[in-house]
């Protein structure tokens, strides 16, 4: 019997180590596509590779049933795969949707004039609603006719993916170390075909809320301040008493907002919040600071996780001091082999806080917010 068909983007550690393994563990043949040329090389050699927990005994699993293809010099082959697919995801960031909905939208051209299988398309990545902005960047790829042919045929959830994925000792080997915990939280009132460690809900902004604004929110700033401190790891960042106290701090902040704003159990969110803290203290995972940190153009966006908390704690009237000491830290990541860290520094440079803030994050110059990064800035920088 032929196995069922996943098209997942992305070839990295978190596809290889998270989502496409929960795919080849359901019994689905997955092909990843990608434009590294060594992974894809080593996925149709070895055809397998292991997934290894972060943990004492170091456990491990099989992933078989895989294979790779590159989306620049093999574009006919993805389109192929697409017209086959039970589901296609993604786990790429954020900024390179748009890049692969070209194809996609070719793929889904040939698809819909052939077959009237179901195509279920979900983008895993850290941002809120990344398959609706997919999806819009696959629409502005297709004509009218395609458009209506969807209806039916093609189906677009938004998810929320958490599951740390460390920077790897040993780069040329396929195998991944993953941490033990993981959730995969996908939005429909769909019957869809099932997939192992996949949880289905009505609506997904609480879940994705509570994620980002915790352990994206937690993760950012043990790494900006543990940076500061001249930390190498994460779980070394929250071994200082302080900076510990910190991360409880910040995350009572962000847990206040998503208490207010979606009803949730004071007391349930409590415990999720030292469930993920605990989870950072995993030695195992040997996470470093500056790969935790990386990006922080990207990270202090008004919509991700330190700024959005920040405004929409300062809306509810709540308190958002340990939320802005968290931005300031964030401006003060000089990593000089980080692209968008070299950047950042240039910016401040140039124009100052407040107009990189109103610039980076969509902070109005003279808000409460920067007013406030700003002071804690300058405490930080002594």
């Amino acid at each position: 019997m032929e196995l069922k068909k996943t098209v997942h983007f992305g070839a990295g550690n978190i596809g290889r180590g998270f989502i496409g393994a929960l795919f080849s563990e359901s019994g689905y043949h997955v092909t990843f596509v990608d434009i590294a040329d060594q992974i894809i090389n080593q996925l149709n050699e070895q055809k397998k590779y292991e997934v290894k927990l972060a943990t004492d005994k170091q456990e491990s699993t099989t992933i078989k049933n895989v294979s790779g293809v590159n989306n620049i010099t093999h574009e006919n082959e993805v389109v192929e795969l697409i017209e086959k697919a039970t589901y296609l995801t993604t786990a790429i960031g954020p900024n390179i949707l748009p890049r692969i909905a070209p194809l996609i939208a070719r793929g889904l051209t040939e698809r819909v004039y052939q077959a009237d299988d179901k195509l279920y398309i979900i983008a895993c990545e850290n941002q809120i609603n990344a398959t609706d902005i997919l999806k819009e960047h696959i629409m502005e790829n297709l004509d009218e006719d395609t458009k209506e042919r969807l209806d039916g045929r093609v189906y677009f959830f938004n998810s929320a993916v958490d599951r740390i994925v460390p920077i790897q000792e040993n780069n040329d080997t396929l195998d991944v170390l993953v941490e033990p915990y993981y959730e995969w939280v996908v939005e429909t009132t769909e019957n869809i075909p099932d997939v192992k460690g996949m949880t289905i809900v009505g609506e997904l902004a609480p879940f994705i809320e509570r994620k980002l604004f915790t352990v994206n929110t937690g993760h950012a700033v043990i790494a900006y301040l543990g940076y500061l401190n001249g930390k190498t790891t994460i779980d070394k960042t929250l071994a200082s008493e302080d900076i510990a106290i910190q991360v409880q701090e910040t995350l009572k902040e962000t847990g206040e907002y998503l208490v207010k704003q979606y009803g949730l159990s004071e007391n349930e969110h409590h415990k999720y919040i030292q469930k993920i803290i605990d989870r950072f203290k995993n030695p195992y995972l040997n996470d470093g600071v500056t790969r935790v940190g990386r990006a922080p153009i990207r990270k202090l966006g008004p919509e991700d996780r330190l700024v959005r908390p920040a405004t929409e704690a300062q809306k509810a009237g709540l308190a958002f001091t340990n939320l802005a000491k968290a931005i300031a830290a964030a401006l003060l990541f000089d990593y000089p082999e980080d692209e968008e860290a070299v950047k950042l520094q240039g910016m401040i440079r140039d124009k100052g806080i407040a107009k990189v803030l109103q610039e980076v994050s969509s902070l109005p110059e003279d808000s409460e917010i920067t007013k406030e990064v700003m002071k804690q800035y300058e405490i930080l920088k002594r």
